[in-house]
């Protein structure tokens, strides 16, 4: 049996682990994010962006990705990340965000979780104020997760600040099964294609889960190779890393835009919830387009119902091109605590998946 990248799953690249595997399992609006806080093999580099970068290629490394993300300890539509050192004194905490092919620049829902984990752990301390700011490094920048707690204590919801966001290109024309469509090319920690549903006679509803996925394949395979995916800077974060396809449900009470997406990732993986970074590039194409003005909320909903709202704290000038910072809330909520042993005999390590 194969995984999408060709090689035997089942059978190679097992990872070196050197004894238990110890996750905290999170969801955010529904898509999982499992924390690996003390990841058991060495993870080299000086700053998350060179973590990641050796990462990519490193065998033991990346199968632990695999162990934890496939089958039958995961499955394709996993998410997670290992906690490493900040770049600096400046930040909490680093991760390296990963799904089932690969390691990835951003990851909103995962700084979410990460931000209520490091909170009800202790590891950051609660602020009497209610408020506590967790500070993490992630490959494409430093995020502030503002953790809210009630009177109680406990975690109620998180605002995560994120990395200038920016629309790169707008109503950019791509060939697809169901016509020419035009797509706006939005930067919010990765590079998303966003795509009006109507436009391509869908509606973003369960029932229509298995076209929305072959659309969104299609878009990020038509834009391979497109000048307009390479970073102005780090090219260790160029490429289209998602495909967000948007209902418009009208206005919210306050007059900004109430819209409902699925983000399609990686390689046709399902974002159950409305997607952190995909959030923050669709107020970034809001705010450049006027639909989002200062002071508006996007209430931004998921496939599955879930609901972030977000918006735009500041503008700013980034890479040469008008930028936002977004502010993007949603909750996120503990459901396990697990730890993962490799049995020596287990042939099927690290794993496998189906799509």
């Amino acid at each position: 049996m194969t995984d999408q990248s060709g090689a035997a799953a089942a059978t190679d690249g097992r990872p070196r682990i050197l004894g238990p595997v110890r996750t905290i399992d999170y969801h955010t609006a529904g898509e999982p994010f499992r924390i690996v806080p003390a990841p058991p093999v060495p993870i080299p580099g000086a700053t998350v962006a060179e973590r990641r970068e050796r990462a990519i290629d490193d065998p033991d490394v990346d199968g632990l990705r695999r162990l934890l993300c496939f089958e039958p300890r995961g499955h394709a539509d996993m998410y997670g990340g290992f906690v490493t050192p900040p770049d600096d004194d400046g930040a909490h905490l680093g991760v390296l965000f990963w799904h089932k092919d690969g390691f990835s620049t951003a990851c909103g829902h995962g700084t979410i979780a990460l931000g209520a984990w490091a909170v009800r752990s202790g590891l950051v301390p609660a602020d009497p104020s209610g408020v506590t700011d967790v500070v993490i490094d992630v490959p494409s920048g430093r995020v502030t997760a503002h953790v809210r707690t009630g009177d109680d204590g406990r975690v109620r919801e998180v605002d995560f600040v994120n990395v200038p966001s920016a629309l790169v290109d707008a109503g950019v024309p791509v060939a697809t099964s169901r016509g020419e469509i035009r797509v706006d090319l939005a930067w919010g920690g990765a590079l998303y294609a966003c795509v009006d549903a109507a436009s391509a006679g869908l509606t973003v509803t369960p029932e229509n889960l298995g076209e929305l996925i072959a659309l969104g394949r299609e878009v990020k395979a038509a834009l391979a190779g497109d000048a307009r995916l390479e970073h102005p800077t780090d090219p260790r974060l160029s490429g289209l890393y998602g495909t967000i396809v948007v209902d418009d449900l009208g206005t919210s009470p306050d007059g900004g835009p109430h819209q409902r997406n699925v983000t399609i990732f990686a390689d046709g993986q399902v974002d159950r919830s409305p997607c952190g970074s995909g959030t923050a590039a669709r107020v970034a194409v809001l705010a450049a387009t006027g639909r989002l003005g200062d002071g508006q909320v996007l209430v931004h909903d998921s496939i599955v119902g879930t609901r972030f709202r977000a918006r735009v704290l500041e503008r700013m000038t980034d890479e040469g091109r008008g930028a936002v910072v977004p502010v993007v809330t949603g909750a996120a909520h503990h459901v396990a605590t697990s730890v993962f042993e490799v049995d020596p005999d287990d042939t099927l390590t690290p794993g496998f998946v189906l799509r």
